[in-house]
């Protein structure tokens, strides 16, 4: 009789330790920036005297993946990775095009009128989101694209 009362009371501490252990988990976000101005290099290191990798365009979304001093480590929709100047991006919310070509509807699902097409690599400002599909936003259109065509 004992030792079934102790059983219980070591359940419940159990029980209670993995309660508090899930509640102290947080999941975090990843975090997404946008390039501020054309021609901003992405380097292969946290310096200036880092070989440039690429120069990008304004609007393009790349993920954050680190952070040393001012300079980020960053991952494109290519998986493509470098370092960015943090002056050099901000928190607009850009898209870009991941597949060949992509319909833009005048809403969100394949039921509506299609406006136009994108191709591939083309930066789309992020405006809205509705279930699955996001509004976007660009000089020569504006309209609705299923957020498994664009990235993030």
């Amino acid at each position: 009789m004992r030792n079934k009362g102790l059983k219980q009371v070591i359940k419940i501490g159990v029980l209670a330790a993995v309660m508090v252990t899930l509640s102290t988990v947080s999941v975090v976000a990843a975090e997404f920036v946008s390039v501020v101005k054309d021609g901003v290099n992405m380097r292969s290191g946290p310096a200036t005297s880092n070989e440039v990798l690429y120069q990008l365009p304004a609007g393009y979304p790349l993920k954050v993946l680190a952070r040393k001093g001012k300079w980020l480590k960053v991952s494109d929709f290519e998986n493509d990775k470098g370092w960015i100047f943090g002056t050099l991006v901000n928190k607009t919310p850009h898209v870009i095009v991941k597949v060949k070509e992509c319909n833009v509807r005048s809403g969100p699902g394949t039921n509506y009128d299609k406006v136009g097409s994108l191709a591939r690599e083309v930066i789309l400002k992020k405006v809205g989101k509705k279930g699955e599909w996001v509004k976007v936003s660009h000089p020569k259109i504006t309209g609705w694209v299923h957020m498994n065509l664009i990235w993030p």
